[in-house]
């Protein structure tokens, strides 16, 4: 019910209100504060050998550059939120602050779903047209395509964020852990149910189109692994279907959880669905730099290379002098 006393223009700022049940708040910010850490250190890692090594300047290559970026922005927008107040107990977020980190929120969430889809049309392409591959998918055609989802994922996310900027703010109190959609349409003094329409409908995109494609995909690729003769090919092949097959479920795997479970009739309290937000939020970036750091064998070379660097050197070094 809206309340025409108040007004968007009332609302300077939001107080994160979802951690005060908890006990052990602090032990929670230093394992946030850790895994985001953890999560920025990977994904810089992966991109500083990518970009430094010109031999790594390749299609796949770019497409996990691009995941590395958006997992940062993802995780960083809703992480300094929670740092901020579990650690600093900073509860309150002025109101354009929170805007925009709700913007960078769902995009990372839009552009991550559409970095996994263009990862799996690569992995599709290379191995059902290996002849044809460096025809079809170059670099050129892949940065374009990434230009691509982002522009449609600012454009999308535009729309949403004036929805949301739009509403009048009577209790400015925001009962999750940090600033999305859900939060604030929760926060305004309207009906929420009628606004939750446009971003349902958003998700049903990748739950049910991205996400049967990505999996359809996996399907033709394991079926075309099983026909290849050689094994060495076989083994390649099925190491990095591996590492996708990874990075996909731990993205997607909170969401159906929580679809499945709402769909069922089961009711989640406050606490389980900021337990879903967070996992959701901050377990995909944290696993996408360690799978392909561990998974990747150039990658792997590259960090053994810079790691045992300092131990080489010297033996050159002395060698040179007998």
């Amino acid at each position: 019910m809206t309340n025409d006393n108040y007004t968007v223009k009332n609302v300077d700022s939001f107080l994160i209100t979802g951690f005060d049940h908890l006990q052990n708040q602090k032990f929670l910010g230093f394992l946030i504060l850790i895994t985001y850490m953890l999560i920025f250190l990977g994904n810089s890692i992966n991109l500083c050998i990518i970009l430094t090594d010109r031999h790594l300047h390749k299609p796949m290559y770019i497409l996990i550059c691009n995941l590395a970026v958006v997992d940062i922005m993802f995780s960083s927008t809703c992480s300094t939120t929670m740092i901020s107040v579990l650690l600093a107990e900073i509860k309150t977020v002025s109101y354009y602050s929170c805007i925009s980190r709700m913007y960078f929120y769902h995009l990372g969430d839009f552009t991550e779903c559409m970095a996994l889809t263009l990862m799996a049309l690569d992995r599709l392409i290379a191995i059902r047209l290996p002849l044809r591959y460096h025809t079809i998918v170059t670099n050129s055609r892949t940065v374009l395509l990434i230009l691509l989802t982002w522009l449609a994922g600012f454009i999308v996310l535009g729309v949403v964020t004036s929805v949301a900027n739009g509403l009048p703010y009577c209790q400015p109190v925001i009962r999750y852990v940090f600033c999305e959609y859900a939060a604030l349409i929760r926060a305004a003094c309207v009906n929420p149910e009628q606004y939750f329409f446009l971003p349902v409908m958003l998700s049903l995109w990748p739950m049910c189109v991205q996400f049967p494609f990505i999996i359809c995909s996996y399907a033709v690729l394991a079926y075309s692994v099983t026909k290849l003769s050689n094994n060495s090919s076989r083994k390649q092949m099925i190491n990095t279907c591996v590492s996708h097959l990874i990075v996909l479920l731990s993205f997607y795997a909170p969401k159906l959880v929580s679809a499945l479970l709402t769909r069922i009739g089961v009711v989640l309290n406050l606490t389980e669905r900021n337990a879903i937000l967070i996992a959701s939020s901050l377990v995909p970036p944290l696993i996408n730099p360690t799978v392909y750091s561990i998974r990747t064998k150039e990658i792997r070379k590259r960090l053994a290379d810079a790691f045992l660097l300092k131990k080489v050197v010297p033996v050159h070094f002395k060698t040179s002098l007998s």
